[in-house]
Parts: C-alpha cells; structure tokens; sequence
C-alpha cells in the first residue's frame, strides 16, 4: 500500500473501511439479518424480472417501468452489501482507490435514478387515472424507451463530478474511512483540502434532482386525488385508488428511510456515529427487498405470473 502523505505518491492506492468503530464486537450478529435481507432482496427482484420477462400479458409499460426500479434496486444491493458483508465475516477492510470512487458513483447515481424512476411512475399513474382515454397512446413503449433515457442521462451526468471532486482531493493523513461504504462525506473528510465546493456540489445537485422529483410526484398525486374524488359509481373510487397504492407504498419507503438518514446526518453531533452509517446500509437493503414485494402482494396480475413461473419450475 503506498504510504499516504509521500509526495511521489499523492493519493493513496487504498482505504481501510471501518465499520461501526465503537461496536465491532457485535458485527457478526448485525451481518445475519443484513445478508437475509440481502438474499431476499435478489431473490425477490431477481424473481419479478424473471416473471415480467416470461409473461407475456405483462409485456406493458407499467411493468416495463417495474422492471426498470428492479435492475436499479439489484446494482444497488451488488455495489454496497457484498462489500458490507466481506468486512463483517472476513475483516477485509481494504478497498482500492478507483472501486472506492466508482462505488461512490454508482451510489449516487443509481439512488436518483431509482428517484426519477418513481417520478414516471407516478406520471403513468396520473395519466391512467386522470386521463384514461388516451392513456394508451400516451403511455407506449417508445415512452418508455425515452423515459429510460432521460432517468440514466440526467442523473448520470449530473453526479459524475461527485466522485471526481473526490478523487482530485489530496489525501496526505489517515487513509482509514469510518463508514462500511465510501460515501462522498466520509472520504472527503479525510482529505487535507478545503471540501466545501464538495459538499456544496452534492447538497445542490442532491437537493435539485430529489426535491423536483419528489415535488412533481406530490403534483401527480394531488392531481390523482382531485381526479378520484369526482368520480361518482361505486367502487370505482376505491379501484382507482388501489392502482395506486403499491406505488405510493414504494414511495413512501424510499422517502422515510432518506429523509431519517438526512435528519440524523444533521443531528450528528446529537446522536451515534455509527446509527447514520447502519441507516445507510439499511437503505440500501430495505427498500430493494420490499419494493417487489409489495408488489407482487397488491397486484394481482404478478401474483398470477409468479405462479405461473412456479408451476413451470416444478414441471
């Protein structure tokens, strides 16, 4: 490992992540429940890929867009746990330099990807139900295609400098992170250079792309309530409603376990270290094994396709 602080060697070739400074002694405890939902959440998404893939009446935008949250979800649980779960077993605590910034991207990235990702969820639904009549030649496949587009586009652009910022820092003292993952915060932190651009970087851009989105999703959904509210057979309320509510349900995951995990970054001098570190991994795992879950649990036609994959791997 290059000695950190020799000027012939400006940037380290490595970093010691460490997890949960103060209560290593109980890691291995932590890493059964983490790796089960880890287990779960592959196998869950992993399964609802395989099911919207092989059914051939799921072959619609909206599941397409399901799709889309799953593969988002999977690279999430791959870039963070695994590594997570090797410290905790293994003690292998060293990371290189370059996997520690592209799994910083991929972080980023991919979190207001799957952000976007709801924001057009929430678009589908407020045209299912506001305008359904012209639905289906609004909401199409080539919708789809340049939605996806746009979700990878902007968001991958527009936090590619995060991790660049970070990686032209110089790191001339204490090469050891502590956090099990290399966010922009606890790396940057021990660097010996003036981080504020850094930090003011990721708080705009963070703030930019989370707030439209969670913005135009709470439009959407005002305008889906004012939309159910007018609509006067019986039933047809409740129906209406209940196409939403497994999005709403991901929604609300998603946003609970980001909006605790920036409270408690605030309030970190009040509370544990080690308490925003675990909300991270948790929202990392939690939402990823849910979302198919939820889904499949409230939406009849994947509780359909899921058994028709069963009865098929019996055969």
């Amino acid at each position: 490992m290059a000695l950190i602080g020799n000027s012939s060697s400006p940037l380290p070739s490595e970093f010691l992540l460490i997890c949960f400074p103060g209560y290593q002694s109980w890691q291995h405890w932590l890493s059964l429940p983490l790796s089960l939902l880890f287990l779960l959440a592959m196998g869950a998404n992993a399964t609802l890929l395989l099911t919207i893939r092989l059914e051939a009446s799921l072959h619609e935008p909206m599941y397409y867009l399901l799709s889309i949250l799953s593969l988002l979800d999977i690279v999430l649980c791959i870039t963070v746990i695994p590594k997570v779960l090797a410290i905790f077993w293994f003690d292998l605590r060293p990371i290189s330099f370059p996997a520690c910034f592209l799994q910083m991207y991929i972080m980023n990235s991919f979190l207001t990807m799957e952000s976007c990702t709801f924001t057009v969820m929430a678009y589908d639904r407020y045209v299912a139900i506001c305008k359904p009549l012209h639905y289906p030649a609004i909401i199409t496949n080539q919708f789809v295609v340049k939605a996806t587009i746009f979700i990878v586009a902007r968001n991958a652009l527009l936090t590619a400098p995060i991790p660049i910022l970070s990686a032209q820092l110089n790191y001339c003292g204490d090469n050891i992170i502590k956090n099990c993952i290399c966010t922009n915060l606890s790396v940057s932190l021990i660097s010996c250079d003036d981080i504020t651009f850094n930090r003011i970087y990721q708080f705009v851009i963070g703030w930019t792309l989370l707030g439209s989105d969670l913005i135009f999703i709470i439009l959407s959904y005002s305008f889906i309530l004012q939309a159910v509210l007018r609509i006067k057979a019986e039933g047809a309320a409740a129906k209406a409603l209940s196409t939403c509510g497994s999005h709403f349900i991901l929604i609300l995951f998603f946003s609970t376990i980001l909006l605790v995990l920036v409270i408690t970054n605030v309030a970190r001098k009040r509370i544990p270290h080690d308490v925003p570190i675990l909300l991270n991994i948790l929202h990392h795992l939690i939402p990823p094994a849910m979302n198919p879950i939820v889904y499949g649990v409230r939406t009849k036609e994947i509780k359909q396709g899921i058994n028709k994959l069963l009865r098929r791997l019996k055969v």
